[in-house]
């Protein structure tokens, strides 16, 4: 595919993606649905085409948002009593768990009693995400997303380099690409979420997970852990050295622009979720069956206590059942989540879109992808992992999760120091 219909592509992706975020802004009621129907609300991007199918296949009222205005409309949606039927998270972090606090959510564990494969199907780590005081209240709709360094070969080629093990190999590599004319990394900083990427891994890999463990339990001055410190100093080394390419703070993740400069050859590596790669696949088939996508895990830190095996991301994303709906909604959507969700071929439509459904016995499903090494070592990454830790901007109440994204974005801007961060955010605990 040449540059000029990859610009074409991502322009009419992004065209559908507004098209379809205007018309979902029209919807109304609970639920969302006419005529009383089950409804949901999704993702752009992604699998948004697996969606899609599934819910024409099952009577489903579905809408799709970009990401930050997803959050946005489901949070107030939640509140108003305006959700629809299938409500879609990260799994049990604060976001969710403040929803079921607030009764705005139905318990499903009833229904996992009637029919246990509802959730035992699902890879145990994953479905557990599902899962808060004992009770179930959400299951996984799409693949497991752990974020993973994408890189492009090619331009390691050029260079004559290799992907870094070490975080000192990832330093060095910083003066030879932009040597070259190369950005290193590229980042949707506009978004800042992805730069919570960098601070989630460094963070495991310094001090491990009981680190954000506490952070998440609330404990004084968990912020202030010399971890969190190390890591953010490391940040702004990194963005001292000219790590990322000019002008990340002005990219915005939803719009493909930060996936679009590793295929296009700007930028040499990009840290973010396994979801980029169906996005990838889409926008430019020929970087993946060319075999110039390459992936890797985070590199280790030098005296670090955190496993180098450890990951962070998203287990999957999942569906939970407004407790506002109606009788026959709720119905309609359980019945959904049974039959309807990772069906044999909602798998293999998520499979040929280049996600790993987290699904117990998929090997031999696996091998027989067009994209089989990729799929398998996310499949592997996944469900071998000593710890998967969830995205802190969900695990974490959403003002929280607000303040993490703003003071992280500050960090990153060198607007404030690595000890400032630490004492904005223990002023959150708490709250």
């Amino acid at each position: 595919m040449t540059l000029g219909k990859r610009r074409v592509a991502l322009m009419a992706a992004g065209l559908a993606a507004l098209l379809s975020f205007t018309a979902a802004c029209g919807s109304s009621g609970p639920s969302g649905a006419s005529g009383g129907g089950a409804s949901a609300w999704a993702l752009t991007g992604g699998d948004e085409q697996t969606f899609r199918t599934s819910f024409q296949d099952n009577k489903i009222d579905g809408q799709f948002f970009g990401n930050d205005a997803y959050k946005q409309k489901i949070r107030s949606a939640v509140g108003a009593g305006q959700a629809p039927t299938l409500v879609f998270s990260w799994g049990n972090g604060g976001m969710l768990k403040s929803w079921v606090d607030a009764g705005k959510i139905m318990d499903l564990t009833p229904e996992v009693r009637k029919d246990p494969a509802l959730a035992g199907r699902y890879l145990p780590s994953v479905a557990q995400t599902g899962v808060i005081d004992g009770k179930t209240y959400a299951v996984p709709n799409n693949g497991m997303q752990p974020v993973v360094l994408f890189y492009n070969k090619d331009l390691f080629t050029q260079i004559g380099a290799q992907p870094p093990k070490t975080w000192a190999d990832l330093m060095a590599l910083v003066p030879k690409f932009t040597h070259a004319g190369i950005a290193p990394f590229s980042l949707g900083g506009q978004s800042k979420w992805p730069q919570l990427m960098w601070e989630e891994y460094l963070v495991d890999r310094i001090g491990g997970p009981g680190v954000f463990n506490a952070i998440a339990a609330n404990k004084p001055n968990a912020w202030s852990d010399p971890a969190v410190i190390q890591a953010n100093t490391m940040i702004q080394q990194l963005v001292d050295a000219g790590g990322f390419i000019k002008g990340f703070n002005s990219i915005a993740t939803d719009s493909g622009a930060d996936t679009a400069l590793l295929f296009t050859g700007k930028a040499a590596m990009y840290l973010m979720g396994s979801w980029a790669f169906p996005t990838i696949k889409q926008a430019d088939p020929e970087f993946i069956s060319g075999g110039k996508l390459g992936y890797t895990t985070f590199p280790t830190v030098p005296g670090g206590t955190g496993a180098p095996e450890d990951i962070v991301g998203n287990p999957a994303n999942y569906w939970s059942v407004s407790a506002n709906a109606s009788d026959q909604q709720k119905q309609a959507a359980v019945g959904y989540l049974r039959t309807g969700v990772m069906s044999d071929s909602y798998v293999d439509s998520l499979l040929a879109n280049g996600s790993v459904p987290p699904v117990n016995g998929i090997e031999a499903k696996l091998a027989k992808t067009d994209d089989p090494q990729y799929l398998s070592y996310v499949y592997g990454l996944a469900s071998t992992a000593p710890n998967f830790q969830l995205s802190w901007d969900q695990a974490l109440s959403p003002g929280q999760a607000d303040a993490l994204l703003n003071n992280l974005d500050q960090l990153f801007l060198k607007q404030i120091t690595p000890q400032q961060f630490a004492t904005n955010m223990n002023a959150t605990i708490g709250q």
